[in-house]
């Protein structure tokens, strides 16, 4: 099988401009690349309200791992039956790849209000599945106490870094640079999981952001097609 190479674009998402390649704090590996990002917004009184946006970016061994799944040749090959596919976002979720993710704000936020939220719909879901423990309920607090002190103004960012072993790494910057450090390192598998469960996962809060992702994907898949045919790497076009 050629080698799948990642060749994104930039992307702005409602003024908020996104690198193709970002290297995570505290990290000496290769740049992770932009597999897609989106607004985070609510339908309020008829109008959309838009909060955030959200970027997600993947190590490149996710193309290869992605591709052996989901080529347009076994599996969803358009945009809208990728998006849709469950299984396909349970894999980047699952996957043995480090994922990092930008959350900038569009509206001002609160550290506390944040946390509180995402705590709140992981211990729901945790209990729900039988799977809440003395060591979520540390790791939530370990959550809560970092962003306390912590308020986002518009453009601003919320930085997060998930291992392949379950380690979730949270940084913050207040403005489109990416700090050297973390502010925390929280080692809890199923926090890891359920911070980037609730953004691209069943029930995830960017909607737009898995339709991003889908669509590069699907282009890649298509440079992947043609780059084999000519023996040479492929490319993600989108």
């Amino acid at each position: 099988m050629v080698a799948l190479v990642p060749k994104p674009t930039p992307l702005d998402v409602d003024g908020v401009a996104f690198p193709a390649f970002v290297t995570p704090p505290d990290s000496s590996k290769p740049p992770l690349f932009l597999a897609g990002a989106g607004v985070r917004g609510l339908d309020i009184a008829g109008r959309f309200v838009k909060f955030t946006a959200i970027a997600i970016y993947l190590q490149d061994s996710a193309l290869d791992f992605l591709a052996c799944k989901w080529s347009p040749h076994t599996n969803a090959n358009t945009p809208d039956q990728l998006a849709s596919a469950t299984d396909f976002f349970a894999d980047i979720i699952n996957g043995p790849f480090e994922k990092f993710i930008r959350v900038t704000m569009i509206l001002p936020l609160t550290g506390e209000q944040y946390s509180e939220k995402v705590s709140e719909n992981c211990v729901a879901h945790w209990k729900s599945i039988g799977i809440f423990t003395e060591a979520e309920a540390n790791a939530v607090d370990k959550f809560k106490q970092v962003f306390k002190p912590e308020t986002f103004p518009p453009g601003s960012s919320i930085l997060f870094t998930h291992s392949p072993s379950g380690t979730l790494s949270i940084a913050f910057s207040k403005d489109d640079s990416v700090p050297e450090t973390n502010m925390a390192v929280i080692e809890n598998k199923a926090l890891c999981r359920a911070v980037i469960e609730s953004i691209i996962g069943e029930h995830g809060v960017s909607p737009a952001a898995k339709s991003s992702i889908a669509v590069r994907f699907c282009e890649h898949l298509k440079s992947q097609s043609a780059a084999q045919n000519q023996d040479n790497p492929a490319s993600i076009n989108a």
